[in-house]
């Protein structure tokens, strides 16, 4: 269990860090540029702090048991409260000052001096609080105030408010999982993490809610459970253009980034997909709470990686369970049910469009072609001054949810570019990962789904002089399958 207890057993310590590192940036965006918070200090303080909260004594040490998930609650508390104490010593200049000919890396220790003794005495003061008037240390406190939402949360109406929420946001155009995971994420781990621990006792890993569910169950195939959605799109429409649309987003989907289905489709704002999108992952979810609950399938205990397939994710999360193989196939037959009078609704719409289509003598394409075709109406003086700024190579960065449609357009960036000699170099992040990568960068692309943050990105595009570019939902997905459009995106926003 060593290399267990150091790397998931320490997550809530990693947390505490990274999320503190990560409002400090934010912080920094609203202080002087000369007078900015120290991240190194703020992550020590939080990792400093956590340890004082969630660290109790034992005979012969310390027990590390709430370093892993069982403190996450306590890391996101450590990692809210210590930048905003800095933040209030240092914009207020309640700090050592010292003379200027004192060097700046000296003078930065003496003016971290405060805030980090704040910070540490306010958790240290909050210990001794704690372990006074309870049995317990402060991390134990938070998880046992907040047990009744834990209880709730497994039953099937928190199942049908979780996953619910999360494809309705999505319907109407924000990211679901954005919104609705920083809620219950510490939940879910905690969960999967008892689930192993159950099982490795030889009890029943009984607990339904975890985050494989939501990767693998109630969004097998990305939100709104689109999984079987491309497949029928290829095989069972008549629709040309729905076909293509499939063949596009059947490889992306079954890996779970299923932007270019819920865009390309689309499904997103589509009244007519709404009632499946919002109704099958509560289902889906639904329904392994019955096989856990009822059949006695050991839930979720292994944590794999969101893109994985749904189908093998089921399988290797619950370890191998007989009856997984049983509740993928009812996952699939129900999928396909809630899904199948909808898209052949769709289907009938988009065939009498396309014979409309037809018989005017317009020859009937992707909703992408304009696009195509306005691009493709530049001039060539105007491409070619665009070329010589790029000249001094430019640097692209694609920022989407989870770091997946981002990459496909980086790709074919890249590509292009590369074909074409241009001077250009793209990569992809999720938001909020690797922030400092954009003082690098000469643009940054806001994927749609990320279209509610797009006010916060560019307080980073602007404070490192990159240019912010935001997209439609058909527009991205088109410059994803288009190098040459995605490039000239990039010269017209350079010619600005």
């Amino acid at each position: 269990m060593k290399v267990y207890t150091f790397t998931m057993g320490m997550l809530s310590v990693f947390m505490a860090g990274t999320v503190t590192k990560s409002l400090t940036d934010n912080r920094n965006l609203k202080m002087p540029k000369t007078n900015q918070i120290n991240v190194i200090s703020t992550f020590v303080a939080a990792e400093s702090s956590l340890l004082i909260l969630a660290i109790n004594p034992i005979k012969d040490g310390y027990s590390i048991d709430l370093l892993g998930t069982k403190g996450l609650i306590a890391a996101f508390v450590v990692a809210f409260v210590v930048p905003n104490i800095y933040k209030f010593c240092i914009s207020r200049n309640i700090t050592i000052k010292m003379p200027p000919q004192v060097p700046g890396n000296i003078a930065q220790a003496f003016k971290d001096m405060i805030p980090f003794a704040l910070s540490i005495t306010f958790f240290w003061i909050v210990d001794i609080v704690v372990r006074a008037f309870t049995k317990g240390n402060a991390a134990e406190l938070v998880t046992n105030l907040l047990s009744p939402l834990f209880t709730a949360a497994n039953g099937y109406l928190g199942f049908a408010i979780i996953f619910g929420f999360i494809a309705f946001f999505w319907f109407i155009g924000v990211h679901g999982p954005s919104v609705v995971g920083p809620a219950v994420i510490a939940i879910m781990y905690n969960n999967q993490v008892e689930n192993l621990r159950l099982f490795r006792e030889g009890e029943h890993a009984n607990i339904a809610l975890t985050q494989s569910t939501q990767d693998f169950v109630a969004l097998i195939g990305g939100t709104g459970a689109t999984f079987l959605v491309p497949y029928i799109f290829i095989f069972l429409c008549k629709s040309k253009e729905l076909k293509a649309v499939g063949k596009a987003s059947v490889v992306p989907t079954t890996f779970a980034v299923n932007e270019p289905l819920l865009f390309g489709a689309p499904i997103i704002l589509n009244p007519v997909f709404m009632i499946p999108f919002i109704l099958t992952p509560i289902f889906n979810s639904w329904i392994l709470k019955f096989f856990v609950e009822n059949l006695g399938m050991n839930g979720f205990m292994h944590f794999l990686p969101w893109p994985t397939p749904g189908p093998i994710g089921i399988y290797m999360a619950s370890n191998f369970a007989t009856l997984s193989l049983l509740l993928i196939a009812v996952i699939m037959v129900v999928d396909f049910v809630m899904w199948m009078p909808f898209i052949k609704a769709y289907d009938r719409m988009k065939v009498a469009e396309e014979l409309s289509f037809e018989t005017s003598g317009v020859t009937a394409t992707s909703s992408t072609a304009p696009e195509q075709v306005d691009t493709q109406s530049s001039d060539n003086e105007t491409e070619a001054q665009s070329e010589q700024k790029l000249e001094e190579h430019t640097n692209v960065l694609v920022v989407c949810a989870g770091g997946g449609t981002s990459g496909i357009l980086a790709n074919s960036l890249n590509k292009y570019a590369k074909e074409n000699n241009i001077p250009l170099e793209a990569t992809a992040r999720a938001y909020g990962q690797d922030m400092d990568l954009i003082k690098d960068m000469h643009i940054v692309i806001l994927a749609p789904q990320m279209d509610s943050m797009k006010n916060e990105m560019k307080k980073f595009t602007d404070q490192h002089g990159a240019i912010l570019m935001s997209t439609t939902g058909k527009e991205y997905i088109s410059l994803t399958r288009d190098g040459e459009g995605a490039m000239k995106k990039i010269f017209e926003l350079l010619q600005k």
